[in-house]
């Protein structure tokens, strides 16, 4: 394979750490383990033990490293702030601590990342998929999201030496195709990066290939999805929230959907991508026991495909 490939708990249906139909930990690991993947994501805030102690030894027992913490989390209201701040220092000062994942030759900035996600929200959620009837963020609200954004990667970067990488999300204040460009335009790369994934671009009418190869310079790091095509066409022209349509499978393995991943392969070589490559398939939490046989499947499929 020419790129290393991780795993995420939100394979599993882990989005929310208080979700009581959330998996145990010990199982997302065991299976990511089993599955062949050498790399995993933290997850939500709280599901992974934040004991480094703990962690730690339940990572080495599986021969695994973590690949990037993620801050999923109302980036918008000024009253969230302390509570971001919070959220990243614990999150940053624990995986600082742990074994520094496998680096990649010639990767723009060290493994692990921070990755940061404007959540979903009950406004904008059913209008995910549709860029023409999302209601926007105003001109103030924005400012304070860009601002809390470039406060959240000063911390990351100038107390642990950690890469904070954005990722525009269906569901979220920042998904499509003008909210990435003006993000872009308003963190610059010294600041935060940028983490592009396939399916959440196809979600929200971009295409995946062509958003590669045209912010190439500012992708640091990259998640794969594959969408149902079937479904995911129900699921929009009914207008249902992001996460509904996931417990309604609009995400399958890698392989099994709509996204050619030949073409995505010839993109990142020829924009010579080097890095991690974190696959993940949203799904309800209540459907985690066929998760194992999913993500070994997804994972297949790609060292197929020559990854």
């Amino acid at each position: 394979m020419n790129f290393k490939i991780a795993s995420a708990p939100c394979s599993w249906g882990v989005e929310d750490a208080n979700n009581p139909d959330n998996p145990p930990w010990q199982k997302v690991l065991d299976e990511a383990s089993q599955a062949g993947y050498k790399g995993l994501e933290l997850g939500p805030f709280g599901y992974l033990p934040q004991d480094v102690g703990i962690l730690q030894n339940a990572l080495t027992e599986r021969e695994l490293q973590i690949v990037a913490g993620t801050l999923y989390d109302d980036l918008v209201s000024p009253e969230n702030f302390e509570n971001l701040v919070s959220k990243t220092h614990i999150t940053c000062k624990l995986i600082s601590q742990l074994p520094k994942a496998s680096q990649v030759e010639g990767q723009h900035y060290p493994t692990p990342y921070l990755v940061v996600i404007d959540q979903v929200n009950k406004v904008r959620s059913p209008f995910a998929g549709h860029p023409d009837k999302a209601p926007r963020l105003s001109t103030n609200e924005w400012k304070q999201m860009i601002k809390n954004i470039r406060e959240i990667a000063k911390i990351t970067r100038e107390e642990y030496g950690i890469r904070s990488v954005v990722h525009p999300h269906a569901g979220g204040y920042i998904e499509y195709a003008d909210e990435t460009i003006q993000l872009l335009n308003d963190v610059p790369s010294e600041i935060a990066g940028l983490c592009l994934d396939t399916g959440h671009l196809y979600y929200d009418c971009m295409n995946p290939v062509e958003w590669l190869k045209k912010y190439a310079e500012r992708l640091d790091y990259v998640h794969f999805k594959d969408i149902n095509q079937k479904i995911y066409e129900d699921v929009i022209k009914r207008e249902i929230g992001f996460f509904e349509a996931c417990k309604e499978n609009v995400m399958c393995p890698i392989g099994q959907g709509i996204i050619d991943y030949d073409d995505i392969n010839k993109a990142l070589l020829e924009i010579d991508y080097k890095g991690w490559i974190t696959i993940e398939q949203e799904r309800d939490p209540k459907d985690a026991d066929g998760s194992f046989a999913d993500v070994s499947q997804s994972l297949r499929y790609l060292a197929k495909m020559g990854y």
